[in-house]
């Protein structure tokens, strides 16, 4: 039976910086301190977490349809409320998948089954979030 349960910490380091670890023992800083820019912010964080989650997803599929990808990029933009708490209401995620005679049924069905079942990432912000996606092949 798997575990369910997932453990992260953060250690406040000073100066609006914190260090985040992982439940597998992996640590980031994290900068709060608005224009320094210096380590990601915790809602950059988010954001890079559902473009991850959901690139995983598009390329093991992708490569169990015997497509050859040669290169894949995904560009994420979201859009916050202005009061607080200023939430992420709307996200697009945009797929750019490169290679040679990539079937667009395949990326389509690719992208729907992260979408709608395996991107835990993309599940959890969805209630309080829009999500649309798109996407374009490149030929090289």
């Amino acid at each position: 039976m798997a575990d369910n349960n997932y453990k992260a910490t953060i250690q406040y380091g000073g100066d609006d910086f914190y260090i985040g670890t992982t439940p597998s023992n992996h640590s980031l800083i994290i900068d709060t301190k608005g224009e320094r820019k210096s380590a990601p912010s915790p809602l950059e964080l988010l954001l890079v977490s559902v473009a991850a989650c959901t690139a995983v997803d598009v390329v093991s599929i992708l490569e169990k349809k015997r497509q050859k990808v040669s290169d894949y990029k995904v560009e994420i933009t979201g859009t916050r409320r202005e009061e607080h708490p200023r939430a992420f209401t709307a996200l697009h995620i945009h797929h750019l998948v490169y290679g040679q005679n990539i079937l667009t049924q395949a990326v389509e069905q690719a992208i729907e089954l992260s979408d709608t079942k395996y991107c835990s990432v993309a599940a959890t912000v969805r209630p309080t979030a829009t999500i649309t996606t798109s996407f374009e092949i490149i030929e090289v």
